[in-house]
This record gives C-alpha cells, structure tokens and sequence, in this order.
C-alpha cells in the first residue's frame, strides 16, 4: 500500500517558508521520498501501518494551504505511467515485502 500526500503551502513570507520547510522536513523524517515537487510518497506494509502514517501527517498539518492525503494499492501504483519528457521514466522501485514465520 502506498501513501502519498498532496500539498500547496503559502511561501509567501519567511514564517511561511519556514512553516512548508518544516511540514517537508516531517514527512521527510516520517519516510516518505519526494515523487514530484509538492508530492511525497511512501510504501506501508499494511493498511494499519499506512493508518500510524497518516496520523503523524496530520499531527503536522500547517493552518495555511491545503493538504492531501490519499493510499493507494500496490497494483493501483504499478499501472502508473511515468513520463520524463516524452519517454517513460525509470520507474519506482516497488520495496520488497518480507515475510517472517
């Protein structure tokens, strides 16, 4: 399962790029990678686990602009086309899941 979140913050004034680099620096901290400008991404193991990640997001919401949160599955993720100009991008490696007995 892949957890990514949508943002467009105010950067208007130094306190509000402070407040977008600290909402960045959280997400960073939390695990998720940068997918494109204002959208990180990242993969859980489980929808439960995906739940503990959405929380910390929320922990963190700025009061100014908006924010998006969205999970998506495995398979939903692998039927992306990504495209760097007109040719498809290396795609993103999908994590491995292991599994212990």
């Amino acid at each position: 399962m892949w957890v990514l979140v949508f943002f467009d913050l105010p950067t208007e004034t130094k306190k509000d790029r402070k407040i977008y680099a600290d909402f960045r620096k959280n997400l960073l901290a939390d695990g998720f990678s940068m997918f494109q400008f204002s959208i990180y991404l990242r993969h859980c193991a489980s929808a439960e686990n995906a739940d503990v990640h959405i929380k910390r997001v929320k922990k963190s919401l700025p009061e100014k602009g908006h924010v998006g949160i969205m999970t998506i599955t495995d398979k939903q993720f692998g039927m992306m086309e990504i495209y760097q100009g007109k040719w498809p991008a290396n795609p993103v490696e999908i994590p491995q899941q292991l599994e212990l007995f």
